[in-house]
């Protein structure tokens, strides 16, 4: 028996990069799964959420989406495509089309399935998903993102519960396709959520759980899971350094601190009760990133020094090719005309300047306390706790469980709802 799976997340389709839409390099990542998937013969393909980058996608994100459906359908007939939903998605909208997709062999949750008459008991007939390989099958357990809403009540009182409220929903949820899979099958678990001693970068991966304090147990997935298929975390990686428990991580940088990351996806062979062999595939790399000074800050003028030695643009290439650019000084330009000096030197080179960083002439208390750092590489939280400090000069604690508590709630919500990365 073997049964080959392959394993992708946290596309974003329909992500800019500042004012810079990522369409075209999003296309060529489809293409090339789509080839990916056929040169290795895979039985699967296992999107583990954030299909898009907001909840309500442009429509170009949306024609690509469905494209690649049915490109990869056609060259390959027999594929079964598993779909779950991410934070950023809207779990309706990727449900809705679901009578269509069904008959397509694309099954996808978005949302956490429940049955209607009970209102919170786990319809598990769409969480496990049988795949048929050669002379064997797998059982997939299709978990997408649990919001707060899914929990049982009282379930949100306080992390410990959510995370048990959580762990809950993957037990049992594995013990039914354990229930259902003949000796030998393998069982593969999705999941998008963020688990214990994996590493986020809290600037471009957004808090999940009331923040990434609530870190889920990777032990939700015993033994019988031979590989956890995961997204949320754009940094590939392997939990715990277990090589069966993995993010994928995003297929392109989505973020400028992402330009270092190995973007890729993630070959999974599995054979009887043999451990599963795993093997990443390194996602080509359509536009660079670059960053001047390479490291560190650099003065205006040394900034436009290095600026003037990057290659004049090609006029045979389309200008979705070119580099997205940041440039980092280390003081702010007199008069404030560094972004017009900038812009000048860039004229007919092949860059596309995304940020320019430097220090504001006048800097409040509040962008003070974070040395000068660029607010958009803030998060959230970290704002709230600085403003909370300002408020009260007195406290010698931070902010209580309970407030912090409130407060993901309330900009996680605001976060779904408005797409921000």
């Amino acid at each position: 028996m073997a049964i080959r799976l392959l394993h992708t997340s946290d596309w974003h389709l329909g992500h800019s990069l500042d004012a810079f839409d990522r369409h075209e390099e999003h296309q060529a990542f489809l293409e090339w799964l789509i080839t990916t998937a056929k040169e290795a013969r895979v039985h699967a393909v296992l999107v583990s959420g954030d299909v898009f980058d907001t909840s309500n996608p442009p429509v170009r994100a949306q024609s690509a989406y469905y494209r690649f459906l049915r490109e990869l359908r056609a060259a390959l007939p027999e594929v079964r495509v598993v779909i779950t939903g991410g934070n950023h998605d809207s779990g309706v909208r990727l449900d809705a089309p679901r009578p269509l997709l069904d008959e397509l062999g694309v099954h996808v949750v978005g949302a956490v399935p429940t049955l209607a008459e009970s209102g919170h008991a786990l319809d598990v007939e769409r969480l496990v998903v049988p795949v048929e390989g050669e002379g064997g099958r797998a059982w997939v357990v299709a978990m997408p993102y649990i919001r707060l809403q899914d929990l049982p009540s009282g379930a949100a009182e306080s992390p410990e519960a959510v995370i048990a409220g959580i762990q809950g929903l993957y037990v049992e949820a594995i013990g039914a396709a354990m229930a259902r899979r003949a000796p030998g099958e393998p069982i593969v678990a999705m999941g998008h959520a963020y688990f214990e001693n994996a590493d986020p970068r809290q600037h471009s991966e957004r808090a999940v759980q009331l923040g990434n304090q609530a870190a889920l147990p990777a032990a939700v997935f015993g033994p019988e899971v031979r590989y956890a298929a995961l997204g949320h975390l754009h940094l590939a990686q392997a939990v715990r350094g277990n090589p069966h428990l993995r993010y994928c991580g995003s297929p392109i940088p989505l973020a400028m601190d992402e330009r270092e990351y190995p973007h890729q996806v993630v070959l999974v062979e599995l054979s009887g009760d043999e451990p599963a062999r795993v093997e990443s595939r390194r996602v080509p790399r359509t536009v660079q990133i670059l960053r001047v000074p390479a490291e560190g800050t650099a003065s205006l003028e040394e900034a436009l020094m290095l600026l003037r030695q990057l290659p004049a643009a090609d006029p045979e290439e389309p200008t979705h090719r070119h580099p997205l650019l940041e440039v980092r000084l280390t003081e702010a330009a007199p008069g404030g005309d560094h972004r017009a000096r900038v812009e000048q030197v860039l004229a007919g080179r092949a860059a596309r300047l995304v940020r320019l960083h430097a220090p504001t002439p006048a800097a409040t208390p509040l962008t003070r306390s974070f040395g000068g750092r660029d607010l958009r590489e803030i998060s959230p939280e970290e704002v709230f706790r600085a403003r909370w400090k300002s408020v009260h000069p007195e406290a010698a604690e931070e902010p209580g469980e309970a407030l912090m508590a409130a407060f993901r709630e309330i900009a996680q919500r605001a976060a779904e709802e408005g797409g921000a990365a």
